[in-house]
């Protein structure tokens, strides 16, 4: 038996659960007509083969028509739900796995132009920031068919055979009567706490009614609104014993915070550069006040994090979910004594960000997860090994050269740096962004146990890339970056990047402009604005830095509008020219032939990269394929058969920025898709 406090089974009522971590409910946007269809199924049985206790699905799954989901969620008001979701718990069961799932009516947190363009419904008419809809106040038989629409959906997870269903309450229509911010209603369900709890316990009623004494029901809520008029401290541990005592619920997953806000969401849920587990002593307070099985997630990404607060006694069970997105066999490798080989958690967010701009979430460096039927997270040794010679060590190169190296290749990577990381190294001089170093680290960690030779302070041309003999090339060189001005003034201004790298001092009075709208311009002007510098952005968009997203945008804000910062939309950079010892700077519009001028110092152009891909041009003409990639066994994750020229004594393929400028996730997926059957 270990003696691993991670690894110790947890009996929660009847259910015993083989350890202590689980993945919290969270909504990864996969479903299908609002099903949890193969896609969404594959995702959560990867986890549960690997050795997770608990996985949560649905974040949450909606229980009634009029609380339409914002993004792709489960729609757990329809019947058809209950056999796919059996089909998803049986599989997981399989494989030793409790599931549960997520039940919530979203209330105001919604839109009404959604489905079925029904007014969503919350105890005020008070507008949620962040879905922007005014809601209706309820009304006795609103409240009447939603109880009874929680009854339902419970009803039918229970003949899904899941082991439990939790009722999400934090930032949905549960807290909305919880809270005096969203709260106006008159006795019975408002005023007191009692009256705005009392709709809740209806709730919880009903559902026990339904569903029995035996069946595992808990409830995720704040403790701690951290808000001003909103919820206290002192009420949420009353609430908290309130629930307990209530024997109407059989755990707490507890919070703390609000999400009616970007921001708030973003304190509530950290990402990279803000504290690591910075809830975990309050979920733990709750625990020592209640002495009821309690479980918390908020940015617990590494496994010693989740020891301690177990072996504190902080928690029952520890939630690492972005963790198991960016690795989903986290657990076998505690279990098999491999905690360095697990893929680190970096608190990008692109998981989160995405799915608020209605995508799916997708780990930034883990692009097998969301991808599990046609993607591997574990790589199968290659029948023949060949000799791959890779050119660039930046994440794509990195993620190319660990793939082929675990299928058993013999791997060398020439690299003209002096060590590996391409734009990632530009990017993790920031402090706040430092954790986006280890995307390179563990690749590197990885590539070193396989024995990937390395060849640094190499410049490869053709010449050097023939002589090592490759039967494959992968050419992974990146971009550099675009500064392009249309009128005068290319000599005149430099690069985000040179800001970042420090080959530029930043100036006075500075203006940014900035065409990409991704990191790298909001890192340019944090680092100049942060030297008491005066820094103008502009962007022909009309929002800037729209590739950042919602949640990583908020530690910039935060930032930038302490200093003397402007950010300008809907203009673009027409000419630069110099003016004394200033620079006079013309800014035009797409929307009519109105020009303005500015007066500053120095001027910054983020503008993408173009790819560095002379070498590959070299070498097209010497490879079997001439470079060409058969893109329906890409994206289907066949294998690549061209050949079109019979001399050619290699196969050539470029990757990543190398193609085009897009993002890490997409470096990465290019290199794991093309390499993983090669």
């Amino acid at each position: 038996m270990s003696t691993d406090p991670l690894l110790q089974p947890y009996q929660l009522k009847h259910l015993t659960l083989r350890n202590r971590i689980m993945i919290t409910s969270h909504e990864p946007a996969y479903p299908e007509d609002g099903m949890p269809k193969e896609r969404y199924r594959a995702y959560h049985v990867e986890r549960a083969r690997a050795g997770v206790a608990l996985t949560m699905t649905a974040g949450s799954a909606s229980v009634a028509r009029d609380s339409p989901p914002v993004f792709n969620n489960i729609l757990a008001w329809k019947d058809e739900v209950v056999g796919w979701m059996k089909q998803l718990t049986d599989e997981c069961h399989d494989h030793g796995a409790a599931v549960m799932i997520q039940l919530t009516h979203l209330g105001r947190r919604t839109r009404w132009d959604k489905a079925d363009w029904l007014p969503v419904v919350a105890p005020s008419h008070e507008r949620e920031a962040a879905h922007r809809a005014f809601p209706k106040r309820l009304e006795d038989w609103d409240m009447s068919r939603i109880i009874g629409d929680f009854a339902d959906a419970a009803e039918r997870m229970k003949a899904a055979g899941v082991d439990g269903i939790e009722l999400e309450a934090y930032g949905h229509l549960l807290e909305q009567f919880w809270s005096p911010l969203t709260n106006d209603l008159e006795a019975p369900y408002g005023g007191s706490l009692d009256n705005r709890l009392r709709f809740t316990f209806d709730v919880l009623r009903a559902i026990r009614a339904r569903v029995g004494d035996a069946f595992i029901v808990g409830l995720r809520y704040t403790g701690d609104q951290d808000l001003p008029g909103g919820m206290t401290h002192a009420e949420g541990m009353d609430v908290s014993h309130r629930l307990k005592s209530s024997g109407l619920v059989d755990f707490l997953n507890v919070v703390k915070g609000h999400i009616d806000t970007d921001p708030g969401l973003t304190d509530l849920i950290p990402i990279q550069g803000m504290k690591n587990a910075p809830h975990l002593d309050f979920a733990g307070e709750i625990r020592a006040a209640t002495g009821f099985p309690t479980f918390h997630a908020a940015k617990i990404p590494d496994v010693a994090t989740a020891r301690h607060a177990i072996a504190a006694g902080k928690l029952d069970m520890v939630g690492m979910t972005r963790a198991h997105m960016a690795d989903p066999h986290l657990v076998r490798k505690i279990i098999e004594g491999r905690e360095d080989d697990i893929r680190p958690c970096v608190g990008a967010n692109y998981c989160l960000d995405r799915i608020y701009q209605g995508g799916m979430a997708f780990c930034l460096h883990n692009a097998a997860t969301g991808r599990e039927e046609t993607m591997p997270h574990t790589i199968a040794p290659a029948a023949t090994p060949r000799r791959i010679t890779i050119i660039g060590a930046g994440p794509a190169g990195m993620e190319a050269a660990r793939v082929a190296s675990e299928r058993g290749h013999a791997v060398t990577v020439f690299e003209a740096a002096d060590r590996p990381g391409g734009q990632i190294r530009l990017t993790a001089r920031d402090p706040r962004r430092r954790e986006m170093a280890s995307i390179i680290a563990w690749r590197m960690a990885q590539c070193e146990k396989r024995g990937v030779t390395f060849r640094f302070n190499t410049f490869a041309d053709a010449d050097t890339v023939l002589a090592s003999a490759p039967d494959v090339v992968i050419v992974a060189t990146g971009g550099l970056p675009h500064t392009h001005v249309p009128g005068a003034g290319n000599d005149l201004v430099s690069s985000a990047w040179d800001i970042l790298s420090g080959d530029v001092k930043p100036g006075r009075n500075v203006l940014i402009f900035d065409d990409a709208g991704d990191h790298a311009g909001l890192q340019a002007a944090d680092l100049i604005s942060a030297t008491g510098a005066t820094v103008e952005i502009v962007t022909p968009d009309r929002s800037f830095a729209p590739e950042v997203m919602a949640m990583n945008l908020v530690p910039y804000m935060r930032a930038l509008q302490a200093r003397d910062t402007t950010f300008t939309v809907t203009w673009r950079l027409l000419s630069v020219v110099r003016e004394g010892n200033q620079l006079r700077v013309t800014l035009g519009s797409d929307y009519s032939d109105i020009r303005r001028d500015r007066l500053v110092d120095q001027v910054i152009v983020n503008h993408g990269t173009r790819p560095l891909d002379d070498l590959y041009f070299d070498l097209k003409p010497l490879s079997a394929n001439l470079g060409e990639v058969d893109y329906a066994a890409l994206v289907t994750g066949g294998v690549q058969q061209i050949a079109r020229n019979p001399q050619g004594r290699f196969r050539l393929f470029r990757i990543g920025d190398a193609v085009a400028a897009r993002n890490t996730h997409a470096a990465i997926y290019d290199a794991l898709r093309l390499l993983k059957d090669l």
